[in-house]
């Protein structure tokens, strides 16, 4: 404190008087080490950040502005770098394997500080699995607010994460801290390939069909949790779905003929869809009514509850790309909201579709379905979303993943109701 005083400021918060409100009204000096008892009471992560998971990311358009004029990458190994706009880079370090690489850093989504753990690292390790990549380690990458929040809640966030990882069957070999104002968390992964065994935007060919395999809303329902508009049961079942692994899909997906892929998180549906479109040069129509949602998101968008993120991933797309005719505005909605360790999009041939889908809801992905097909040539991408006006219903089955100490069952379905 002798210092903070004769500087005439706190030595930690500049910003901040010396002595501060803390020594005034505590008598606890925090430049000297000492700390504030723990707060009683549950935590809600929530409340401490602005945008909750993957809704926390730059905008697409903004970072995109950020990213220009920055130079090109000048290295031969490279084989999938920034520019095209991938789940994941590629670099040839050996001749023999592909280093695939993606880092992923999110705010909480929910309010229990070891299920935010396990979700964070699903959703790093998505990006990986999403180029048929297979994870061989990570570092983990926090910013907590170590100066007003007990430590426990930052080592159950870390111990989330490092069990997901070990289910993913992958070592955590180290990590950066940060004292920071707002709680993010994720890991650096590294991964390998056989060498043109990974799968890029660029892939999806004519006639390929494309399957989801989680159903959409994380980023819907977690932001009418934070604000106060949930409702029953809305919580549990996102989180069912953003701790389960994508290792099953991007393990067998190949092996059904996958020609591209992408995980779907804070961009949104189309947004995502549209680097396929781009980049294979392709028209994608996709049927509105065959997309599994979670049961309260069509209520939530209908009553326009929808996170800011939503018109940040519009924004992204340009009108021309888009028909977006045969929708209604929640319905539209629903497409650009951001989603938080979401699913895959596998782009595979039809007949290796059924295969792969019944592989994939006898595993534990029973919401799984077809929800659109690449219908033609375009040289710069186009997206038409039509309703065919019939929702399935899907099977339910047992998850094949662990969620805290307690299994659950999967209840990730579409309901039938088609207001919006």
């Amino acid at each position: 404190m002798k210092r903070s005083v004769a500087l005439g400021h706190c030595v930690c918060d500049p910003k901040q008087a010396c002595p501060c409100s803390t020594f005034r009204t505590e008598e606890i000096c925090e430049c000297a080490g000492e700390r504030l008892p723990p707060k009683s009471g549950p935590v809600r992560l929530t409340e401490m950040v602005r945008g909750t998971g993957c809704s926390a990311k730059i905008g697409k358009t903004d970072l995109l502005a950020a990213l220009s004029g920055l130079p090109d990458i000048d290295d031969a190994r490279v084989v999938v770098g920034r520019s095209a706009g991938d789940d994941a880079g590629v670099i040839m370090l050996s001749d023999r394997e592909a280093t695939v690489m993606t880092v992923d850093v999110l705010a909480p989504p929910v309010d229990d500080p070891f299920t935010f753990g396990q979700i964070a690292a699903a959703n790093s390790l998505s990006d990986i699995y999403a180029m048929g990549g297979t994870p061989q380690c990570a570092l983990s990458i926090i910013g907590f607010p170590a100066h007003t929040q007990p430590l426990a809640i930052m080592r159950e966030i870390l111990r989330g994460g490092f069990e997901k990882m070990k289910e993913a069957g992958i070592c955590v070999l180290g990590g950066h801290s940060t004292d920071d104002d707002e709680i993010k968390f994720g890991f650096a992964v590294l991964g390998t390939a056989k060498p043109g065994g990974f799968l890029t935007n660029a892939g999806a060919q004519v006639g390929d069909v494309a399957v989801l395999t989680k159903p959409l809303g994380t980023g819907i329902v977690s932001f009418a949790a934070q604000c106060g508009q949930g409702q029953d049961g809305g919580v549990a079942e996102i989180t069912r779905s953003m701790a389960q692994l994508n290792q099953l899909a991007g393990a067998r997906m190949q092996t059904h003929g996958a020609h591209a892929a992408t995980d779907i998180t804070g961009f949104g549906l189309l947004p995502h869809v549209f680097e396929i479109a781009r980049s294979s040069q392709v028209e994608i129509e996709i049927d509105f009514d065959s997309i599994p949602l979670f049961s309260s998101v069509r209520d939530l968008a209908a009553r326009d509850v929808l996170p800011g993120a939503v018109e940040r991933n519009r924004e992204s797309l340009a009108e021309d790309r888009l028909d977006l005719a045969a929708l209604g505005p929640a319905q539209q909605a629903i497409l650009f909201g951001p989603e938080t360790s979401g699913g895959l999009v596998v782009f595979l041939p039809e007949a290796g579709a059924g295969p792969f889908l019944a592989e994939l809801r006898r595993e534990g992905f029973a919401p799984a379905a077809v929800i659109g097909r690449a219908i033609g040539q375009c040289a710069e991408g186009r997206i038409r979303v039509t309703k065919a006006g019939v929702r399935t219903a899907v099977p339910s089955a047992k998850p094949s993943f662990r969620l805290a100490a307690k299994g659950s069952s999967c209840c990730c379905k579409p309901s039938g109701d088609d207001s919006t």
